[in-house]
């Protein structure tokens, strides 16, 4: 007899399952289940692995199958909290402050996050609550909501669609928003066939031939000595780069300090027997502000060459320092110069902070590079995986679009 016919309410299991589009949880423990799968989904897919950021892309299911806005908003907090965790202690360590400091910017920086994705979650499940997750995406992509739009799950696309440029970023988009329909079990059998096979053909992005990216572990001295000592050891370095093969040598974020008319000399002068060409990172001041910059070294000459788009906010970027005449903070050029050119090569260079969000990569993408060149200072990232973040995301975003690859850091 069914329990129609018997005039009983049906189980509870049922009563949960039909007319929604989540799997069979009781309603009390609905939230906390979702909360902790967020928390697990954030840890495990921003681990600094590329091959485990597709977990990531369960998060849209875990919103769409919360039973409330605050659910959601629990959801999402637990997500991207988990994904940064390490952001309390690099912050401690940069500011060289208690924990506290470092807890407060986490939260902070959660807040814009979780507001975007509580405020566009519908109870109404379908093709408008998928409407909405990607309205929430692409907010999350883009500036101004996209400054701090780091953990974002289509960086997975060039896990799962390596080479596909664009096609596969489109793939990996339509997978998200599907995750957030009843349709989610096809979601889920697909981004598991597509993660295995990816697991087991691992696929590298080209090693250019002649570029040479080179790791120093000079912690938080890097550019902040100012003899010559220091500024000869690095160009000895890269001399030595240059017997070896190399004719393009990457130094990392911030490598060369304060950079002057002095420091252009002695920089020109130390290659000018050498074919040898250098980008290196450096700071540029003017009266109220600097640019965090890329310059281009090589015999007889020396310019900067790109001009940071997303400087850490915070730590770097302070757009109120600028309101209230303060000034002294590194200036944003947002979408200024996404492709430039290196020894006859369109490169994409993306520095530090630009490596976690999405839109700077996209916008040299869509303009046409041919190499993405990732340059990195992570002495405050100790004890950490923020670093490893990094160079995971900008592999995969490498793996995506077919191009080369070279990453500099310094820790």
């Amino acid at each position: 007899m069914t329990p129609a016919t018997s005039g009983r309410s049906p189980p509870p299991a049922f009563s949960v399952w039909r007319g929604r589009s989540s799997p069979s949880i009781p309603d009390r423990w609905r939230p906390a289940l979702l909360v902790t799968a967020a928390v697990a989904i954030g840890w495990v897919g921003w681990s600094g692995h590329a091959l485990t950021l597709p977990f990531a892309m369960l998060f849209p299911a875990l919103w769409a199958w919360a039973p409330n806005r605050v659910t959601a908003a629990a959801v999402s907090m637990a997500y991207f909290l988990a994904a940064s965790r390490g952001l309390p202690q690099g912050v401690a360590t940069f500011f060289a402050s208690d924990l506290w400091l470092g807890l407060g910017l986490w939260i902070c920086a959660s807040c814009l996050f979780v507001g975007v994705h509580a405020a566009l979650w519908v109870r109404q499940p379908g093709w408008t609550r998928a409407l909405r997750y990607l309205v929430a995406a692409f907010l999350m992509a883009f500036p101004p909501f996209g400054i701090i739009g780091w953990a974002h799950p289509v960086t997975a696309a060039g896990v799962l669609f390596p080479g596909w440029g664009w096609w596969g970023l489109t793939a990996a988009v339509v997978m998200l928003l599907v995750a957030t329909t009843r349709a989610w079990p096809v979601m889920m059998i697909v981004l598991a066939g597509l993660w295995l096979w990816s697991a087991t053909n691992p696929a590298k992005p080209p090693a250019p031939v002649g570029w040479r990216g080179v790791d120093l572990s000079l912690g938080q001295n890097l550019g902040r000595e100012h003899s010559l000592v220091y500024q000869d050891a690095l160009a000895t370095l890269v001399r030595e780069q240059a017997t070896s093969g190399a004719h393009v040598v990457i130094l990392p974020e911030s490598a060369l300090g304060f950079w002057t008319p002095t420091l252009e000399n002695l920089w020109i002068n130390a290659l000018r027997d050498s074919n040898v060409t250098l980008l290196a990172g450096a700071a540029v001041l003017d009266r109220h502000s600097y640019d965090n910059v890329m310059v281009e070294i090589s015999s007889g000459k020396a310019s900067v060459l790109y001009r940071e788009r997303m400087p850490v906010p915070v730590s770097m970027w302070q757009p109120w320092a600028t309101w209230t005449g303060a000034g002294g903070g590194a200036r944003a050029s947002f979408f200024a110069n996404p492709v430039v050119e290196l020894a006859g090569i369109r490169i994409a260079p993306v520095i530090c902070y630009e490596q976690l969000i999405v839109w700077p990569i996209l916008q040299s993408m869509w303009f046409g590079a041919e190499m993405i060149v990732a340059a990195g200072n992570g002495w405050w990232t100790q004890g950490s995986s923020i670093v490893e973040i990094q160079k995971a995301s900008v592999s995969a975003w490498a793996r995506l679009f077919a191009v080369p690859l070279v990453i500099s850091f310094n820790t």
